[in-house]
Parts: C-alpha cells; sequence; structure tokens
C-alpha cells in the first residue's frame, strides 16, 4: 500500500471519529435532524396556518362560541370578521361595547363600529337581511350624533341626529328611530317643534307595537298637544303601553302618564277607551 493511501485512510477514520464523538456530546444527541425533503421539520418552525379561512367563516365561528355562550373567545373572530367587512360583526361588537358585554364599557370603539356600518351601507348592493342592521346602525350613531361622544372630542349634533333618524325611519321604517325623530320635534324650542310631525311618526312607530312611541302618541292625543284631542284614543294607546312595558323599573314613566290620564278620565271615556281597546287587539 502505497503512503498516499494510507493517509487517506487515516484522514477517512480521523473524520469517522470525530462524526462519533459529536454525535455523543451532551446535548446533541437529542436535537433532530433537519431533513431536506421537509418530513422531519420541528413543529417550532412549521407555519402556523390562519385560524379563519375568510371574513365569513370568522363570523361563522363567533355566532357559534356566542351561542354557546362563550363571549370571550368570539371577540378575536367577531374583530376578524369585522375588519373584513362582515356588517353583522360590526354591529355585534358596536353593540358589545355599548353594553359592556364581554369587553370592556367602550362608547368610542361602539361608535366607530356603527359608523363602519353606516359609512359602508349601498342600497343598489345590500341584501333584506342586512336592513334590520344598517337600521339600528343608523339610529346608534344618531343618538352618539345627539348627546356627544367627549370621549372623541365629538360634539352633540342635533341636526346631524335628525337626518340619521329621519332616514333610517323613512328609509327601513326603523320604530325606533322613527321615536327618535319624534322626540327632536317634540324636544325642539321656539318654531323647531312640532308636536305634529311627532305624532304622525309616533303612530307609525306604535303601529309596529313600538311601547315608548305608543305612550308618548296616546299622550298627545289625550292632552292635545299640537293634534286633535282624543282623550278616549289617547288613553287606548296609554294602556297598551303600560301592558307592554311591563314591570321594567325604566318604564315607569309609562305607567305614570297613564295613571295621571286616568285621574281626569270620565266614565264614558274609559268606557270607550276599552271598546278601542278590544278593537285594537283583535286586528293585531
Amino acid at each position: 500500500m502505497t503512503c498516499g493511501r494510507m493517509q487517506m485512510r487515516k484522514t477517512n477514520l480521523l473524520v469517522r471519529l470525530c462524526l462519533l464523538a459529536l454525535c455523543a456530546a451532551p446535548g446533541l444527541a437529542a436535537a433532530p435532524a433537519l431533513a431536506l425533503d421537509g418530513t422531519d421539520t420541528p413543529a417550532s418552525i412549521k407555519p402556523v396556518l390562519p385560524l379563519y379561512k375568510n371574513s365569513l367563516h370568522a363570523l361563522n365561528q363567533a355566532i357559534e362560541g356566542l351561542r354557546a355562550g362563550d363571549a370571550a373567545s368570539s371577540i378575536d373572530a367577531l374583530k376578524y370578521a369585522a375588519a373584513g367587512g362582515q356588517s353583522l360583526a360590526q354591529w355585534k361588537l358596536g353593540r358589545m361595547y355599548a353594553a359592556g358585554e364581554g369587553v370592556p364599557h367602550d362608547d368610542a370603539k361602539a361608535y366607530d363600529y356603527f359608523l363602519q356600518i353606516v359609512n359602508n351601507y349601498d342600497e343598489d348592493t345590500a341584501s333584506r337581511r342586512e336592513i334590520g342592521i344598517v337600521a339600528s346602525a343608523y339610529v346608534a350613531v344618531g343618538v352618539y350624533s345627539l348627546n356627544g361622544l367627549p370621549q372623541i372630542q365629538l360634539k352633540p349634533d342635533v341636526a346631524r341626529a335628525q337626518e340619521l333618524f329621519h332616514f333610517a325611519a323613512s328609509t327601513f321604517g326603523d320604530p325606533n328611530a322613527q321615536y327618535n325623530l319624534a322626540r327632536i320635534y317634540l324636544d325642539a324650542s321656539g318654531s323647531q317643534r312640532d308636536p305634529r310631525q311627532a305624532a304622525g311618526w309616533l303612530y307609525l312607530a306604535a303601529e309596529k307595537n313600538h311601547t315608548e312611541s305608543q305612550a308618548l302618541l296616546g299622550n298627545l292625543l289625550f292632552t292635545g298637544q299640537g293634534v286633535q284631542k282624543n282623550r278616549a284614543r289617547g288613553l287606548m294607546y296609554l294602556t297598551v303601553a303600560v301592558e307592554n312595558a311591563g314591570e321594567d323599573p325604566k318604564n315607569r314613566w309609562v305607567a305614570e302618564l297613564r295613571e295621571k290620564a286616568l285621574k281626569v278620565a270620565s266614565d264614558s271615556e274609559r268606557q270607550a277607551a276599552g271598546d278601542m281597546l278590544v278593537q285594537y287587539i283583535s286586528r293585531r
């Protein structure tokens, strides 16, 4: 054997010994080998798959969580869906932040989500299933505009609120919008106050069984404020409103209006109101 071949064998033996030593070294034997074919890629560096296929998938996941009573785990899915333009997700988040349900109470975030719905509404492309959501968002933004929101330096703007309420009241026939629009006409001062206009919008909402509208309409008719007085009909609407209001403390004012009317109503007016009530219920 030549000297060159002996030297090569020694070199190869040395390489094998070095490799064996490395494999036996503490902390290295347990380390996984990185295969070039990708079959043994460690989990720590595998690509993370997205949780949601798209915004609609995220919305469905959120709805399932909400139905299961797990609001907390649905928040991320709702935010993902809302960012993808899902109006139902934006509406739900707006309601949750406004009420502080499942998330900290935050009117600024609620206002932002409702405003996204209003700004993105397109009557040519909106589906009928979205109408209720859009109408509710218009009312919510209108209420924030009416009262102002110091948190984001949003000043009270009655004109803007009236415009939003009027759009939702006339375009969608939303009873909450009709009620709020009527309140603007009733609460205004001077020539801006218009009880007759208010009564018209209250009637439309009252026929949709809107409790507060029934109470205010009944009071207007009973007292004759800006409309032709009809005490029996007014008492009938007040009675319906009281029944719909139930025991909710926030609706105590409804019962007080009816009690005040009953104190001055004649027996004939009460009888007539009872007859009207029977007819009212029969056509429901």
